[in-house]
């Protein structure tokens, strides 16, 4: 199976046409057809229901098209790192939750800039979970995740500040006006909960007893949709202090009462070869730190 291949197929799905993909590719309808044909072949399955204006996935298509974004954004990944001169340069890329300690990790990539200004850094936002599943099939280089999460194969930084966790509500709701929130004045609300293994475990113990069932109407993995949900009236959202700004806006942050606190960590896989640019950003992670740390 050939790259090239498979840029020809991704390009068809993106294109859903293949006279389309073909004047993209500056290559013939005919060679492109050919090669797709060949393509299914060699891997025993129909990756396209052909139609007569657009062509679709098959269920399993839509399993090999992942599939082959994945090994053709590590391909171009790792070229980029191996091609450089004497002075480090590629590319990084950095999983993170969304958490204000991510100020840590934007000063590092600032201090990369200077010390290594041809690596490039590539932020992919998502949650805990996405993080550890890309990290081992090499898509991420450092995930910053938000506590507890399971570090057993991992390098970690503890990174500095915290934050707390509370409520996401409309002003004009029934806890609006509130200075805090408790366990009891959450058992009559609907609740917007995050997806995080870990975060959603915190909450739990928060929680104190399994006598105290939220009634949850739904789930986020980014915080910015659940606030356009908090908005629409779904219902109110469990979250982290500092990442919506609600200033001139119908939302309000209400911190949980007691306090509940959230750390973060920076992760990175302990086998496997770092690439120089990942080694240049470690480095500069590490002079900002605290101590040194």
């Amino acid at each position: 199976m050939e790259l090239r291949v498979l840029r020809y197929f991704l390009t068809v799905v993106d294109e859903r046409n293949i006279t389309h993909a073909a004047d993209k590719l500056h290559i013939s309808q005919p060679t492109i057809s050919r090669q797709l044909r060949d393509l299914e072949d060699e891997i025993g399955v129909k990756l396209f229901e052909r139609g007569s204006r657009t062509i679709d996935l098959t269920s399993s298509g839509e399993y090999f098209v992942h599939q082959a974004r994945q090994i053709v954004a590590l391909t171009d990944k790792t070229v980029a790192n191996v091609q450089r001169t004497q002075e480090v340069s590629g590319s990084i890329m950095i999983g993170s939750a969304e958490a204000p300690m991510m100020a840590t990790v934007a000063t590092a990539i600032g201090k990369l800039r200077e010390t290594a200004p041809r690596v490039d850094a590539n932020i992919y936002s998502t949650d805990a979970n996405d993080v550890h599943n890309r990290m081992k099939t090499g898509l991420l280089d450092f995930g910053v995740v938000m506590e507890p999460t399971d570090k057993n194969d991992y390098h970690f930084i503890n990174l500095p500040g915290t934050t707390g966790w509370g409520v996401l509500v409309r002003r004009d709701s029934y806890l609006g006006s509130r200075a805090s929130v408790t366990v009891t004045d959450l058992q009559d609300q609907k609740v917007i909960t995050p997806q995080q293994h870990g975060s959603i475990d915190v909450l739990s113990d928060w929680l104190g007893s399994s006598e105290h069932q939220l009634d949850i109407v739904a789930t986020y993995n980014l915080l910015y949709n659940a606030s356009i949900m908090v908005t629409a009236g779904v219902g109110i959202a469990l979250c982290l202090d500092g990442i919506i700004n609600t200033a001139n806006t119908d939302l309000r942050f209400i911190p949980l009462a007691p306090r509940l606190e959230g750390h973060a960590s920076l992760i990175w896989p302990k086998t496997g070869q770092m690439s120089p640019a990942a080694i240049s950003f470690l480095k500069a992670m590490k002079d900002i730190l605290p101590n040194n740390e």
